[in-house]
């Protein structure tokens, strides 16, 4: 098992590509099962949840194509064509390592009639229960049975009626699901209190270049008017705002600056704002965004929100940031109910950090010294690597196959802006 050796105290400096987002790529590569004709992607990133899905992918006789796999390439292009759906399982092997898996199961239902999904894994960072996808499946006509660690969803006569569905809490996942099954619907649909977050965009935009009926798209009130069939279509996935976020936490902790090639700066918005806050220089151009740290940092206090609030996912990130604030920051996780679990590492290389509920009060600046670390899941293991970037001495991040789920060769992107950075294999 790799392991990453870091050697912090140096200045990040420069450029570096932003991938295609790793969120919406899982999402948008479930539509080719809506279709008989191909679907190609672009920028695509090549991080392991992506083979994973294109595994996924074949087993309901889905073919696949990939070009863009030298080790040189940033992103791939794939293109997906199922002009027979020959399973519509998703067994348990498959499933049990991604919990974007659970994304198959609208598409699989409106195009065939019935799906079976085993119930699915993911990183632990709570409980994030499908219950919501599967009610807005019911809402819309769907028939759902729960046995033996498997969903089995049925539209009688084969065709799902539509229906209408206000969600109790936003919820990303079950959106996502909900506009793939109601595009082939033989009536209108509508949700409310749908996520808005860019990769629903995304999703939308795609559906409609597919031939999709989609209205609302961006606002918490969407309407999906049913079509007989969609056809194929090229699209570009997105760039990946986490990922840039995360670079520009990891140039700012070291007084650093970064141009973070294609990023969108409108998808940031809340991202930016806390750097702001924080004390960094944020500019945004058409071409990407460059973030800079020059001088003493600012501590704050963030909460997680949906769209367009503060991603959770950049929460870890932020905190290690905040390490090096001249003050107390606070942090407010309102989305997972167990996502601090990289406070412990962080405190081994002399982070203070009080943990209470779902609030975490970081106490800065910290004299950060190098340790052997254990990432716990994605955006906590870049959390630790942000942190030993400025850290006295080496720094040991171990499990780093969370990483490699979700950041398209991380360590060879920190390299182009000066880290000291190397990929080892774990005795």
């Amino acid at each position: 098992m790799d392991k990453l050796i870091i050697k912090g105290g140096n200045r990040l400096s420069g450029s570096l590509p932003i991938s295609g987002a790793k969120n919406s790529a899982l999402t948008l590569i479930p539509c080719a099962l809506l279709t008989e004709e191909p679907l190609t992607l672009r920028n695509l990133p090549r991080l392991a949840d992506i083979d994973g899905f294109q595994h996924l992918m074949n087993q309901f006789g889905v073919t696949t194509s990939v070009q863009g796999s030298r080790p040189e390439d940033f992103g791939r292009v794939m293109t997906l064509e199922a002009p027979r759906i020959t399973s519509n399982v998703a067994p348990y092997d498959l499933v049990r390592k991604m919990r974007a898996s659970i994304l198959v199961l609208g598409p699989l239902l409106a195009r065939t009639g019935e799906a079976t999904v085993s119930l699915p894994g993911g990183c632990a960072i709570g409980n994030r229960p499908i219950d919501l996808h599967l009610k807005a499946l019911e809402a819309f006509g769907a028939e759902i049975e729960l046995a033996a660690g498997y969903v089995k969803a049925t539209a009688p006569g084969g065709k799902l009626p539509g229906g209408e569905y206000d969600f109790p809490v936003v919820s990303v996942g079950a959106t996502e699901n909900a506009l793939m099954a109601a595009v082939l619907a033989s009536g209108t649909s509508r949700l409310f209190n749908a996520a808005r977050e860019p990769e629903i965009v995304d999703l939308c935009n795609l559906l409609v270049a597919m031939g999709a009926k989609i209205d609302g798209i961006g606002s918490s009130d969407i309407t999906i008017h049913g079509v007989k069939r969609l056809h194929g279509a090229t699209y570009k996935v997105m760039a990946d705002r986490i990922e840039a976020g995360s670079y520009a936490c990891a140039a700012a902790i070291t007084g650093g600056e970064v141009y973070l090639e294609g990023a969108n700066g409108e998808d940031m918005g809340a991202t930016l704002h806390a750097l702001r806050n924080i004390g960094c220089e944020v500019e945004s151009d058409a071409g990407g965004v460059r973030v800079a740290a020059n001088g003493p940092l600012k501590p704050v206090n963030l909460s997680t929100a949906p769209y367009p609030g503060l991603a959770t996912d950049m929460q870890a990130q932020l905190m290690s940031l905040l390490l090096k604030a001249e003050g107390t920051s606070v942090l407010n996780e309102t989305i997972f109910e167990n996502r601090f679990m990289h406070v412990p590492e962080l405190r081994r290389m002399g982070a203070d950090i009080e943990v209470s509920g779902r609030t975490a009060v970081v106490k800065g600046p910290a004299s950060l010294t190098g340790a052997a670390v254990m990432a716990t899941d994605l955006r906590a293991s870049m959390s630790l690597i942000i942190a030993a970037l400025a850290a006295e001495g080496e720094t040991e991040v171990r499990r780093i196959y969370h990483l490699d789920r979700g950041y398209e060769r991380l360590e060879e992107k920190l390299k182009l802006i000066g880290a000291d950075i190397e990929r080892v294999g774990d005795d």
